[in-house]
């Protein structure tokens, strides 16, 4: 798996989001460096387990389409001698 980047816009409103949530939950604040390294280190230790659970999200909505046009396919089957 690569790496997860954000761009510079995400990347700045999610260290804005970190650091209101520092200031409003843990009344305390943090700079914009201490909350990008913050957001840096998540990405990295934690962030492979999100992806791997959209994935798996994904797929299971997928494997869900794929069954419901399986039954489509068989619903628009004709009875002839050879079923």
């Amino acid at each position: 798996m690569a790496n997860i980047e954000f761009s510079r816009e995400q990347k700045t409103l999610l260290v804005a989001q970190i650091q209101k949530y520092f200031d409003q939950e843990l009344d305390q604040e943090i700079g914009d460096f201490d909350a990008e390294f913050l957001l840096d280190f998540f990405s990295e230790k934690v962030g492979g387990y999100y992806y791997n659970q959209g994935l798996h999200d994904a797929r299971a909505l997928l494997d869900d389409k794929l069954d419901t046009i399986t039954e489509s396919f068989y619903e628009l089957e004709k009875v002839t001698d050879f079923n």
